[in-house]
């Protein structure tokens, strides 16, 4: 399946996340992006070390993206993918983004304790694509399964406005160059 691109529309499906009362939820894509503009940003999984500072992930990790032949640059690493979403939301909202959304193939367990590990956000929802269903519908999997991390995401940031996707950044391999909040900064 191609990947999603400019022009067309999001799919809908169910993700899993943790509601402001700590209540695990089903939401639909629609329900959250119909009529709105959002952000829908993808990260290959919770806790890997372009997601958020590395300062506080081991050496190891490291080690294993780049065996994987993935490219991180540990110069960038104070402002990544999901900090820089989280710190800039307020920029965001204020140019008139509704909704950001994470997502990531991983259980809804998970997605919480990642969010938790962010006590100054305010905006950004983290989402569960638990099975990677929405992901394959996004045409965004990447399958890691030979080297023991199963079906993926690939990175990726898209900007939607009723549901019609605008801006779609995605990313090849590792790489952390288009999908974080700035570049869609600069598309707003």
């Amino acid at each position: 399946m191609a990947p999603i691109g400019v022009g067309s529309t999001l799919p809908d499906g169910q993700l899993a996340w943790f509601d402001e009362s700590d209540q695990l939820q089903q939401v639909s894509i629609h329900s959250l992006a119909a009529g709105k503009k959002v952000i829908l940003f993808g990260v290959p999984g919770a806790f890997t070390p372009t997601c958020r500072s590395t300062s506080l992930l081991p050496q190891y990790y490291f080690c294993v993206l780049s065996s994987l032949g993935w490219s991180i640059d540990q110069e960038k690493t104070d402002m990544q993918h999901v900090p820089g979403f989280v710190t800039q939301s307020e920029e965001l909202k204020a140019k008139g983004v509704d909704e950001i959304l994470l997502v990531s193939v991983n259980d809804p367990f998970v997605m919480k304790a990642w969010a938790k590990s962010f006590p100054d956000n305010k905006h950004v929802k983290f989402l569960a694509d638990g099975s990677g269903t929405y992901t394959k519908a996004l045409g965004l999997e990447l399958d890691l399964s030979e080297k023991g991390l199963g079906v993926r995401s690939r990175r990726f940031a898209l900007l939607a406005d009723d549901l019609k996707v605008t801006v779609a950044n995605i990313e090849e391999g590792g790489q952390f160059t288009i999908s974080g909040a700035e570049e869609i900064l600069k598309a707003l």
